[in-house]
């Protein structure tokens, strides 16, 4: 086992792993453990009762964080007529039709969030081999192929700060809260935010409790279990 930094020693030292932590103590704890001398990224991680091998317990959705993920996104928009007239005004960075599906067959993926009109999504499926394996491969259900008169809402809940959830082969939910600096009511509204979407994206096959586990960390900090009970009553307004 690789040994701890002094660092990491120290920070975890400040979390009691005995004990779940209520949502706001355990924002603070993340903040306070967050001590390098990067901007660490807070995570929200969910271990669930799912069975990922059956297409009826799969969780598959998109949250919108209110604070933001505390980074310009790129939007690219793949768009002709009044749909590229409707991108360019909402602030996408990047927008075009064939010629901008030519630069992403090209290799071209300096975007963060794609967004496509349905007309144009035959074409774009021939660019999986590049977009499928970065996550950037617009899909109705994250909200990123909608049609023309939907563009410019959809890139600028995707400037907002937008977060696909989904769960991985071990039936865990890992997603972006926010910033260590930001500030804890902003930490705490965005946690809310993920925790709404889930309750909402919660699969009807899955019979009893859904989420057995929830852990809060930074990118180089110690996991801070959460109060599972309170956690799970975190409603958006």
């Amino acid at each position: 086992m690789a040994k701890r930094s002094k660092r990491y020693e120290t920070a975890d030292g400040l979390v009691d792993s005995e004990k779940t932590y209520q949502p706001a103590e355990a924002i603070a704890l993340v903040k306070q453990a967050a001590s390098t001398k990067f901007d660490e990224t807070v995570e929200l991680h969910l271990r669930t009762t799912a069975d990922p091998r059956h297409a009826d317990q799969q969780l598959r959705g998109v949250a919108t964080l209110p604070a933001g993920l505390g980074k310009n996104v790129r939007v690219a928009v793949f768009a002709g007529g009044e749909g590229a007239r409707f991108a360019a005004e909402a602030g996408a960075e990047i927008v075009g039709s064939d010629d901008l599906i030519e630069r992403v067959e090209g290799g071209f993926t300096d975007f963060d969030v794609a967004i496509a009109t349905p007309e144009l999504m035959g074409k774009i499926g021939k660019l999986g081999r590049v977009l499928g394996r970065k996550g950037l491969m617009p899909n109705p259900r994250t909200n990123t192929v909608v049609q023309e008169g939907d563009i410019a809402n959809a890139v600028i809940e995707a400037k907002k700060g937008r977060v696909e959830l989904r769960m991985d082969r071990t039936a865990i939910i890992h997603s972006p809260v926010g910033k260590a600096s930001f500030d804890e009511d902003q930490l705490l509204a965005n946690l809310t935010a993920v925790m709404d979407t889930v309750h909402q994206l919660r699969p009807t096959a899955i019979k009893g409790p859904f989420v057995k586990t929830a852990y809060l960390t930074s990118s180089m900090g110690p996991s801070v279990a959460l109060d599972l009970a309170t956690t799970l009553t975190l409603r958006s307004e």
